[in-house]
């Protein structure tokens, strides 16, 4: 079995779909320090001809997880968000399937940060038919606070022999605990596809912009399989049937 933990991040990229997709298990790892000017309360999408992020609001002090952060009380950033997207990609082919529920979750009051992170997450696995189980760290037991030996812990408790990790982590994980722990260590080999991109006017346009939300891709490519396959993200155990 293959597991694979990352924070929960607002709205993320194609890459961390195509990382859950090609696990057995996704832990949202939401007990760890929220992070400023990540990707946890804001990702970009595409406004014109440059990048523009979307950000959510946040109350917290420093130290707190991203589950303790606080979304701020001020409906006036949801509908600067909605129309934000509304304008920039309403003319976009799938707008119009699958914008209905994202401004749903977008003007939902949630409880904290990480709740909505997670339905944004949630709600895109369901847009790209990636039937992989999902679990919450906070909801799981304690483990060690030693940044590897938690990837570990986790791994074990869910029954994984392999643990799926982004390609940058090579640089601070510590791979003698991974192979003395008896769990193999993979990296994803995630390719950034280039696709059809829209204007506002719904030209396409030549100079493609990567790395944006992956709500650029499925209202450009659409969503399920056909979506998953020009974007480049993995077909899920599940979704060949």
């Amino acid at each position: 079995m293959k597991c694979a933990i990352h924070q929960p991040q607002f709205l993320p990229w194609l890459g961390y779909l195509d990382k859950i997709a090609s696990s057995d298990v996704f832990v949202f790892l939401d007990n760890v320090q929220f992070k400023k000017n990540e990707f946890q309360n804001r990702n970009r999408i595409r406004v014109g001809s440059e990048p523009k992020w979307l950000t959510v609001p946040v109350s917290f002090n420093f130290g707190d997880t991203i589950r303790a952060t606080r979304i701020a009380d001020d409906p006036r950033w949801r509908k600067k968000m909605s129309s934000t997207i509304e304008f920039n990609y309403s003319r976009t082919p799938f707008f119009g399937k699958y914008s209905s529920k994202l401004f749903d979750i977008c003007n939902h009051d949630w409880a904290d940060l990480a709740t909505l992170n997670q339905a944004t997450v949630l709600w895109l696995m369901e847009c790209f038919e990636i039937p992989v189980k999902t679990l919450v760290c906070s909801e799981l037991p304690d483990f060690s606070q030693d940044p590897t030996r938690r990837l570990i812990d986790i791994c074990r408790h869910v029954g994984a022999d392999t643990y799926l990790s982004g390609s940058g982590a090579r640089e601070y994980l510590d791979m003698d605990s991974f192979k003395d722990s008896g769990i193999t260590l993979e990296f994803q080999d995630y390719l950034h596809p280039v696709y059809p991109q829209c204007y506002t006017d719904g030209r396409k346009v030549t100079d493609f912009m990567s790395h944006l939300s992956a709500i650029d891709g499925l209202f450009n490519c659409g969503g399920g399989s056909a979506g998953k396959e020009i974007l480049n993200i993995k077909r899920g155990k599940d979704s060949s049937q």
